[in-house]
């Protein structure tokens, strides 16, 4: 496909440039700090308030029903102007449109794509995270409601959320994944305590321990009939997997360019295995953004590629550790911000091979359900 903007395009992209330029908070550039998690809520707000959220979903609950390529123009944008990207709801967007009935959808999705609340993702436990079909949280139904019984660990925006796409076991006598549901559980209830998990990186704000005791879900808010929470969840994951809403590629070529910028400044003072670093960074980062435009061109053309996401997310990885290693080892001794991001970039790409499934399941899942081969 063409990639070169369409008049209509190019006008948006001008638009938003000139929007950035006197609306832009200044906000670190990535989640990797606590002043990020504080301020992001009005910065969503404000991009939804200005036509530059939510571009791609229904006009029905918030939307603007354009072709994907424009949430692209505001990630590149957003990137050239070192502004905070989107937040990444798409996966909680798709699984609801996918799954959810009407009301479910009337009720949770203008309010999530707005901006006026703030969702987290209640799938990992301490005894199943990536084995993700062995989680042990209950939901028993009780009437007209479900009572919920369990523990979740690193779960995202947690300490801020108003609500929580929760998996939960309703079928304790089903195996795997069989037997669970998924609900959208309100938050702020007496039932739920959350403790914040400090990162390697110094965030205290991204992820939490949540601990459900008795805590109350209605049964109208199951999202999807019972024992659908497997595909509710498999949803989310090849959203989730997806490189981070089409924005990574466009921060890793950034970042790269800031390397380069240190090596052409003063390449005397490099040895030939940091220039070797950043060409891997390159190549890499270059991969990335053509499987970003391929996948792109696959949206336009209505096709789903499944569990490719897993191929992606691996990818994602791999680039995100490959930049890390290349920025904390040529500019992390730097004492100014711009040391200190890249060490921050490489401390938060540390935890890639982890979140959103590990490397070692995205491999298994390749192997399997892509590449056809046994499990043994």
């Amino acid at each position: 496909m063409d990639f070169a903007d369409s008049a209509e395009e190019a006008r948006f992209r001008v638009r938003l440039r000139a929007w950035l330029g006197e609306n832009n908070p200044h906000l670190p550039a990535s989640s990797t700090s606590d002043e990020y998690w504080e301020k992001q809520p009005e910065w969503h707000r404000s991009l939804y308030r200005a036509g530059f959220f939510g571009l791609s979903w229904p006009v029905r609950y918030g939307g603007h029903d354009r072709p994907t390529v424009y949430d692209v123009i505001v990630d590149e944008e957003l990137a050239a102007a070192h502004a905070p990207p989107r937040p990444n709801l798409g996966y909680l967007v798709q699984a609801i449109c996918a799954h959810a009935n009407d009301d479910v959808k009337d009720r949770f999705l203008p309010d999530l794509i707005s901006g006026r609340a703030r969702w987290c993702q209640g799938f990992s436990e301490p005894d199943a995270g990536s084995d993700l079909a062995s989680l042990r949280t209950r939901a028993v139904r009780d009437s007209d409601q479900f009572i919920v019984t369990g523990h979740k660990v690193w779960t995202s925006y947690s300490d801020v959320a108003d609500w929580c796409l929760l998996l939960a076991r309703t079928d304790p006598d089903a195996r795997g994944h069989r037997g669970l549901s998924a609900f959208a559980i309100p938050m702020n209830q007496p039932g739920i305590t959350q403790r914040p998990l400090k990162m390697i990186s110094g965030v205290a704000r991204e992820f939490g321990e949540v601990t459900f005791d008795a805590a109350v879900v209605p049964a109208v808010n199951m999202i999807g009939s019972s024992g659908d929470g497997w595909a509710v969840a498999m949803t989310v994951l090849a959203h989730e997997r997806e490189p981070q809403e089409l924005g990574n590629a466009s921060r890793y070529r950034k970042t790269v360019k800031q390397l380069q910028k240190f090596l052409r400044d003063d390449p005397a003072g490099y040895d030939a295995e940091q220039f070797r670093q950043l060409a891997w960074a390159i190549v890499e980062s270059d991969m990335l953004a053509h499987l970003v435009s391929r996948r792109l061109s696959e949206r336009l053309d209505g096709l789903d590629h499944g569990v490719e996401g897993s191929i992606d997310k691996l990818l994602m990885t791999s680039v995100e550790q490959t930049v890390g290693h290349a920025a904390v080892d040529i500019a992390g001794a730097t004492h100014d911000e711009v040391g200190a991001s890249m060490l921050a970039t490489y401390l938060y790409s540390r935890a890639q091979s982890v979140m959103g499934g590990t490397a070692q399941i995205q491999r298994n899942l390749i192997a399997h359900r892509v590449l056809g081969m046994p499990r043994s």
